[in-house]
């Protein structure tokens, strides 16, 4: 099994590496140099050795998802290119205030959330039995959105390996393979899970808010991509200085592409998806 599952991932990798992927028709080698200069998922000691976010394994990954970046519409395409970089930069980001170049210029530095280095266990979501943790395994955030919990896992592995069973028995694979980490990260990016659209859908204006939605204050936009990836604790209330961080990404990453940021930028007003 384990050798079948590995020629798989080697037909994979060679077939989508052929494809156009949708975002190299707005990042090159160049500007992605500019944009990560630190993207070495650990310290920057290691860099010249580790440069694990590479722009040919996102290349590669955004190949298997053919509808990411896809819509007829160019300024929503790149809008939603900003804030798929902008969600992913946060959450991967080794930024500080008076960091050399600045805060925005730090993401794509950790592979895995911190603290969880010997294991997090509270991301077991026991009550999901549909997909069962393995004794020994940790599902706490990994790769660029930072991929979590078991169901999560699961749901990835079943979507990208074909069975749930690949990265529930393994979940650091998604910290080990850069390919991998990105598809993660797309999938989440493209995957509905109710009552939450997708970010995909949301910045592509296909997403239609259900009249909870609008009472609740979410419209299209990047707010409300914010309410699907950590809304419990974002949105509803002023932010955080974390949180303007995540909006700045956001305006940084507008700005670098020359798009209109657009409406509802923030989720202040927001009520969390099933509130």
């Amino acid at each position: 099994m384990r050798i079948r599952v590995y020629f798989l991932w080697i037909v994979f990798a060679c077939t989508s590496a052929s494809l156009t992927a949708q975002p190299g028709k707005y990042l090159s080698q160049e500007n992605w140099n500019k944009l990560f200069p630190n993207r070495y998922g650990g310290s920057s000691k290691q860099k010249a050795n580790n440069d694990f976010y590479t722009l040919a394994a996102f290349l590669t990954a955004a190949a298997h998802f053919p509808q990411f970046l896809s819509g007829p519409d160019k300024e929503l395409n790149k809008r939603e290119l900003c804030a798929f970089l902008a969600s992913m930069a946060y959450e991967t980001g080794g930024g500080w205030d008076a960091a050399p170049g600045g805060y925005y210029q730090w993401g794509l530095y950790f592979r895995e959330e911190r603290g969880c280095e010997k294991g997090c266990p509270q991301y077991a979501d026991l009550t999901k039995t549909k997909y069962p943790v393995t004794p020994g395994q940790s599902y706490h955030g990994r790769g660029p959105l930072q991929l979590s919990w078991n169901y999560n896992y699961g749901q990835f592995s079943e979507a990208f390996f074909g069975t749930k069973e690949t990265l529930l028995k393994d979940p650091g694979q998604v910290a080990t393979d850069p390919v991998l980490a990105f598809a993660s990260a797309i999938w989440f990016w493209i995957t509905p899970q109710y009552p939450k659209p997708s970010c995909h859908d949301i910045m592509s204006n296909l997403w239609k808010p259900t009249p909870a939605d609008i009472a609740g204050g979410r419209s299209p936009g990047f707010g409300t991509v914010v309410n699907v990836i950590n809304g419990g604790i974002e949105c509803g209330k002023e932010p955080s200085p974390n949180t303007n961080y995540r909006y700045g990404y956001y305006q940084f990453f507008c700005r670098y592409f020359k798009v209109m940021p657009g409406e509802n930028t923030d989720c202040t007003t927001q009520k969390p998806f099933g509130q």
